[in-house]
Order: structure tokens, then C-alpha cells, then sequence
């Protein structure tokens, strides 16, 4: 995988919508072992397919691990790559979960107008011809609600389905680690802690990351996707809503995604 320096990094994150839409985190292994430390990619790109971003601490919200036993740092220095590592101390399910505060980016309205076509947000085109915006440039904040799933000791029942509390978070309803390829794996949506309903949702195969299965969720916020193969999987949504009273912004936007393996037979596998 390519990397790019410090500064290029925090100029793609800066222009995500533009040229990368998707934000989401790669640790080392998704089955690490007890005892060891594992290290933890933030990256950005398309396709499941991404730049490296080290780590930023003016960017970080919240980088952590939450397992059984609590809640402990992802820990780094300024620059890292890894962003970050943490030491695995017990078996089973664990979160990693990075949120971002806002950064702030300008498209010019052809292009705006593409990123949220592709994005599932016609309500959000609806509004902007409602208020004859349809051919401005866009002004707008965004953030990030990255989530990953790992098997510490490849082992692990409890703890998937966990509520961390972000503010656009994936929520699996069933243990990725217990299924097979061809499983339906059911997802809520929450937005701000409740159900948010008519977003799009898009799981991504790192083997086969053209062919996206997605769905909108109901009214409850829920979505079920059928993943016809093993491997490492992103599931991804975003959500916008209008800015009111900011001389800045019209929009704000928050990205959540989550990463996770449904386990194939022999060692884990990893993003290469």
C-alpha cells in the first residue's frame, strides 16, 4: 500500500469528498494474538483502496480500544504509521473506534453535486434546489466515525453489537467471526444515539471491492446485507444534515464506518 508524508496525508484527508470519499481503519490483523501489540492504519481512499494517513493528534477526537475489559488509548506520536498500536491483553471481541473533529472543505457545485449522488443523499440535492443552491459551490464540514472489529486470540462471542457512542456509528447485529461467506450480516444505523432511517448503506470486499452491496435502512435504522464471500469486508454510510448560523457552512457531514473479517480458513488475513 502506498504512503504519502504527513502534510500531503492531511491535505487528502482535507479533500476527501473531492477525490477520496471513504475514511476507515486497517489494524495489522483483524485475529491478533494475546500479548501482542497491534498496530492500527487510519486510511483514506476509494474502492477499498487507500493512502495511509499517520497519525495527527490535532485531528483525534477519540482513538480507542473497548473490549470487556474497559476502555484504553490507541497510543502514538505525532506522525506514526501506524497511527497507533495497543497491546492485546486477553482474548475475545474487541472495537477499535477513531472519531475526528471537523475539518472543513469547498466543491464546486457539479462536483458536489456528483459526490452526493454517489453517496445516497438526494434529500440533500432536493434541499439545495429548494433553495436555488443547486449551482454553488458547497460549504462544509465533515468527520469521521471509523470502527473496526477484531478477534483478539481468534476467539470471541460478546461484545460486536457494542454501542460506543459516536456520533454516526455501524452497529453489527451478528458476529462477523461466526459467519461464512453468503451469510446475511443484519447492521443498525445510529445517528446521535438513535435510529436513522433512508441512509444508504455499502459493504465493500477487499478481494472484490467492485461489487458493493448496498441498502437503505428502515425506519428502525436497519439494514441486512448478504456477503457472498469470506475475507475482510467495509461496511459504510454517511450522513448530512443543513449548518444553521455558521458564516462558513451550509452542511455538515459525518462519515461511520466499520472493518472487520469474515474468517477463511487458515491464518488471518489483512489488507495487503
Amino acid at each position: 500500500m502506498r504512503r504519502v508524508p504527513l502534510l500531503a496525508a492531511a491535505f487528502v484527508l482535507l479533500a476527501a469528498p473531492l477525490a477520496a470519499h471513504d475514511f476507515w481503519i486497517e489494524p495489522t490483523t483483524f485475529r491478533p494474538a494475546v500479548g501482542s501489540v497491534l498496530g492500527v492504519r487510519l486510511v483514506v481512499g476509494q474502492r477499498f483502496r487507500g493512502d495511509v494517513l499517520p497519525r495527527n493528534p490535532a485531528m483525534i477526537a477519540k482513538f480507542v480500544l473497548v473490549s470487556d475489559a474497559g476502555e484504553v488509548p490507541v497510543a502514538g506520536r505525532a506522525a506514526d504509521d501506524p497511527a497507533g498500536s495497543v497491546r492485546i491483553e486477553q482474548p475475545g471481541l474487541a472495537l477499535i473506534a477513531y472519531r475526528s473533529l471537523d475539518s472543513s472543505v469547498s466543491l464546486e457545485a457539479a462536483k458536489f453535486e456528483d459526490y452526493l449522488k454517489d453517496e445516497g443523499l438526494e434529500a440533500v440535492i432536493a434541499e439545495r434546489a429548494r433553495r436555488g443552491d443547486s449551482q454553488k459551490p458547497s460549504r462544509e464540514l465533515f468527520s469521521r466515525s471509523a470502527k473496526s472489529l477484531v478477534a483478539a486470540g481468534g476467539v470471541g462471542t460478546t461484545g460486536f453489537d457494542r454501542v460506543l457512542g459516536m456520533t454516526l456509528e455501524l452497529v453489527p447485529e451478528k458476529n462477523p467471526y461466526a459467519m461464512k461467506g453468503g451469510d446475511a450480516l443484519p447492521v443498525r444505523l445510529l445517528y446521535e444515539g438513535k435510529p436513522l432511517a433512508g441512509a444508504l448503506v455499502v459493504a465493500l470486499s477487499y478481494d472484490d471491492p467492485d461489487k458493493k452491496i448496498s441498502e437503505r435502512s428502515d425506519k428502525n435504522g436497519r439494514v441486512s446485507l448478504r456477503l457472498p464471500q469470506e475475507g475482510v469486508w467495509l461496511v459504510k454510510a454517511v450522513h448530512m444534515v443543513p449548518v444553521a448560523g455558521d458564516p462558513n457552512a451550509d452542511w455538515r457531514s459525518v462519515w461511520a464506518s466499520l472493518t472487520f473479517e469474515v474468517p477463511v480458513a487458515g491464518p488471518p488475513s489483512k489488507p495487503e
